[in-house]
């Protein structure tokens, strides 16, 4: 079925509710574990049909945000979301205190137990309210951000279009682009405070109401995170100060001597060589095309995914006004169809969102046909691996898409992957630093922004973008607004994702399979278990990002020698 043949049909609060007594019922008259797996299916139900109905309309109104239908189809689930959220957090109470749980415990992977455990602490009825408010701003804010407009020479586009011309061949363009983005945020800055205020405080108030100290502990519960936790990631970004943040300062002063420029200003950090600017040497259906030979060749049953996806129409990559202004991967479990939706720009990011998101498709397709509904593709980091790894397993490929740029595309990405890091972990830093401190002003925030700036990013020079060197480059990471705790997922993704592409260049095949197994598995296994099984260092292991940077500066010099 072609996706935009799928049809939409709101899945009521009174609908759920109903399916759930059902539940009730049959889970109390349950005189053994199979009873109470019996009953479960009925809960099974409600959830594939809530979250179908849930993607379709939010994946409806991201590519058309001017849409008043989908507009109210997805404020209604903001209004109810939390209210389902409740029930899951009466059913994970039920199946915690089942009598017949031991057994249950061999029948069901035992890690479902483990999320029940941290839903129940990422939930309670008292915050029903606030989580509505926190769903409209966020919707609000979504909306705000599809509509953004930057001007350049008089030309109004998307922020994602502009945003590609900071990677144009020419440092005017790049300049000129950056002004531009300066200016947008500025015109709109009190507007980005003022939504940001707001989800502090509304977040800050739910973890007061529980309990908790400030939104960091909750937050990483509502992200669902069973494998590590806020102490776990300080230490990792502390390895990320300590061994990567010189390594990529010195890889920014030699890219700032190959331009012949004293600084990285902010236009040149997306950057890596002088001259010709990798891009893509297809039009849209040429990169399609492809894709599919690639997917072929790689594995048969990931090529024909691959088809799969074509045939029925689930990608949308057209940049245009009113469309969300990010890239991501959806699924509607009801018809285990993945989606992804994207905003080329012409740039060599074009191939990198296209892979990306196919990696959690490719997820997504395998936890449908042999994986637990329950636990999913695993945890955030999970997921990212999935996307970030198949990234590298597409280099072999590249020559189809960039020709005789490819080694230019595969120094840039290499290098860009690896720098990404620490301004992922500045991200993650700034996040706790605000929710520990609600109180903040807007420029206190801004302070803090510049502070971790000189921590994680020292080589990056502002002067010219007076909005932007005051510290407000945060305020157009969608994730910091919609998805509080996501980024660090990255930023473990990428060290492993690296690491897979260490292994591939040494026995591309046997890397392939071991990430086929990682992704297979999703859920069923936790982090630390599947990066064990694939034979790849933990990105938690002290020592394990210098070994990386270390590899990874060896592959470097080698695609560097044949530019």
């Amino acid at each position: 079925m072609l996706v935009k043949d799928i049809p939409y049909k709101r899945y009521t609060l009174v609908e759920g509710q109903a399916e759930f007594a059902a539940f009730k019922e049959k889970f109390h008259a349950a005189t053994c574990a199979d009873d109470v797996m019996e009953a479960k299916k009925i809960l099974d139900h409600l959830s594939i049909e809530y979250e179908t109905a849930a993607s379709l309309a939010f994946n409806s109104f991201s590519l058309n945000t001017a849409s008043e239908f989908y507009q109210g189809e997805v404020n209604y689930y903001d209004e109810v979301g939390p209210l389902f959220s409740a029930i899951y957090a009466e059913v994970a109470d039920m199946m915690l205190s089942c009598p017949f749980r031991a057994e249950l415990e061999t029948k069901m992977n035992p890690r479902i137990f483990r999320s029940f455990e941290v839903s129940k602490k990422a939930f309670d009825p008292i915050i029903t309210e606030d989580m509505q408010k926190e769903n409209a701003v966020v919707t609000e804010y979504s909306k705000f951000m599809s509509g953004l407009k930057v001007e350049i020479d008089g030309v109004s586009m998307p922020l994602s279009v502009a945003r590609g011309r900071l990677e144009d061949t020419s440092p005017e363009v790049r300049k000129q682009a950056a002004i531009a983005i300066d200016k947008a945020l500025s015109d709109n800055g009190e507007a980005l405070d003022s939504y940001y205020d707001r989800l502090v405080a509304i977040r800050h108030e739910m973890a007061v109401k529980m309990g908790y100290k400030n939104y960091v502990e909750l937050g990483y519960y509502r992200m669902g995170r069973l494998d590590y936790d806020a102490d776990t990631v300080s230490v990792f970004r502390a390895n990320v100060a300590k061994d990567l943040v010189p390594v990529v300062c010195q890889i920014k002063a030699d890219v700032a001597k190959k331009l012949g420029v004293p600084t990285i200003a902010f236009h040149d950090n997306d950057v890596y060589s002088a001259g010709q600017a990798p891009t893509p040497q297809l039009d849209e259906a040429g990169m399609f095309r492809a894709a599919a030979e690639m997917y072929d060749d790689m594995h048969p049953e990931v090529g024909a995914f691959m088809h799969f996806m074509q045939d029925n129409q689930a990608f949308d990559v057209e940049a245009r006004e009113g469309k969300w202004g990010g890239g991501y991967c959806t699924a509607f479990p009801k018809y285990k169809q993945p989606f992804i939706l994207a905003n080329f720009n012409g740039s060599s990011g074009d191939v990198d969102v296209l892979t990306h998101e196919f990696g959690h498709a490719l997820a997504d397709y395998f936890m449908f046909k042999e994986g637990d509904m329950d636990l999913g593709v695993g945890g955030m980091e999970t997921a990212e691996c999935h996307s970030m790894s198949m990234e590298f397993f597409s280099w072999k490929y590249m020559d189809k898409f960039f020709g005789e740029q490819t080694n230019t595309y595969l120094y840039k990405h290499l290098l860009s992957a690896l720098c990404f890091i620490p301004y992922g972990v500045m991200v993650d830093e700034f996040q706790h630093v605000v929710y520990e401190h609600p109180e903040y002003t807007p420029a206190q925030r801004n302070d803090v922004w510049k502070e971790l700036e000189n921590k994680y990013r020292p080589y990056l020079d502002f002067t010219g973008l007076p909005y932007l060197g005051k510290g407000t480059r945060w305020q157009y990471q969608m994730h910091i607004y919609e998805r509080p705790f996501y980024y660090i997922d990255y930023c473990l993704a990428q060290t492993v994702a690296l690491s897979f592409l260490v292994k591939s260049q040494e026995n591309y095949d046997e890397a392939f399979a071991a990430y086929l197994e990682f992704v297979r598995t999703g859920g069923r296994k936790s982090f630390p278990e599947l990066i064990k099984t694939a034979g790849l260092p933990s990105p938690f292991d002290s020592g394990a990002l210098a070994i990386v940077a270390a590899r990874i500066g060896e592959l470097a010099k080698t695609i560097e020698a044949k530019l």
